[in-house]
């Protein structure tokens, strides 16, 4: 997986039939360096060197599975499939368009074992926002856990699985959506004023004083007001009201910012959460979580704290969507992409030896 944070590549191992997961086996994340972030970012929209940067992306994910089966010990032979995310450099579902960089070919040819990418195209086409893409692996994990439940992934976006209470059918109490804004502005911001990738230990922020204007006017946007399933391209929202603040205060917004996200999307659920479960590089932030907590007034934990890893959360999510992509099982669900139907998705290339 290669979120919309542009940080680096986690990978992970697990066993599951598309239905079950048996074990989660190593994983790892390698960090990207700044030369290749800004070739990233340099292709956000779909302008710039694309056809150079996809194939540098498949390559360094060729390189992070080869380092995570030597990490495991085992041989390309021990692996039956690879979930291959890619880089999303654009997501305009309202337009049937996201877009996905990373040849699946070319890595099944490197790594020599078969590789399912695509996941979101499929979905789109049919009118679905193509994202979140994790809730049925949430769903998945939470059973046994009190419900209703909500899962929150801060990762460059913020996105929620809520997951409700009863013995009914898991696509009746499920809904996913986006929610705004994760770590990608505040990540944007620590660059810009401190040359550092992310304000670690959200201590720019804590120095910060929250400028309730600049506040109101960044959740004036209108995605705030529409229904769900939504879904956020990275560079969704517009900074310019930030542009007058210091750098301290603007980290302090943006903190609130996330926050406030949160708890009006929140607004959306069947039923209040009995507590919030944080994945996501944001749960590292303890300004984030703290302002998440006093906005929320519900118990706000990283997944650590019922034994998931938070870290690899989503690397785990492809591979098990790669199992059902292979299994012709539903991906996408009504109540977490707003398709029509359940879907299935993902492309398959398999290895040719």
């Amino acid at each position: 997986m290669s979120g919309t944070s542009r940080d680096g590549i986690d990978a992970a191992l697990i066993a599951t039939d598309g239905r079950e997961v048996f074990a989660a086996g190593p994983a790892m994340s390698i960090p990207y360096d700044a030369a290749f972030r800004a070739r990233l970012a340099s292709v956000m929209g779909g302008k710039g060197p694309v056809a150079a940067v996809e194939r540098e992306v498949t390559l360094r994910h060729a390189e992070a599975v080869q380092r995570l089966m030597a990490k495991a010990g085992i041989a390309a032979s021990s692996v039956r499939i690879v979930g291959f995310h890619g880089q999303t450099i654009l997501h305009e579902p309202a337009r049937r368009r996201t877009w996905q960089i990373g040849d699946g070919a070319l890595l099944a040819r490197l790594i020599g074992i078969d590789v399912v990418n695509d996941f979101r195209g499929r979905d789109v086409a049919e009118g679905g926002q193509g994202a979140p893409l994790v809730p049925l692996f949430h769903a998945l994990l939470a059973q046994g856990l009190d419900q209703p439940l909500a899962v929150l992934n801060l990762g460059g976006v913020a996105n929620v699985t809520w997951i409700g209470a009863g013995a009914g059918a898991i696509e009746d109490r499920l809904l996913a959506f986006d929610m705004g804004p994760g770590n990608a502005l505040l990540d944007d911001w620590a660059m810009r004023h401190t040359g550092h990738p992310v304000d670690r230990d959200g201590d720019l922020a804590r120095r910060g004083r929250l400028d309730k204007g600049v506040l109101e006017r960044l959740l004036a946007d209108p995605f705030f007001s529409a229904t769900p399933p939504k879904s956020l391209d990275r560079d969704a929202f517009d900074p310019s009201p930030l542009a007058s603040l210091g750098p301290a205060d603007g980290a302090a917004t943006l903190v609130a910012f996330t926050a406030a996200a949160v708890a009006r999307g929140a607004a959306h659920f069947p039923a209040p959460p009995k507590r919030w479960l944080v994945a996501g590089g944001g749960r590292r932030n303890p300004t984030l979580m703290k302002a998440l907590g006093e906005r929320l007034a519900q118990p706000v934990q990283a997944v650590e704290a019922v034994g998931w890893d938070g870290d690899n959360l989503e690397a785990q999510a492809f591979a098990y969507l790669a199992v059902r992509s292979r299994a012709g099982l539903p991906l996408t669900l009504p109540r977490t992409t707003g398709v029509s139907r359940p879907m299935t998705g993902g492309t398959l290339h398999k290895y040719e030896s």
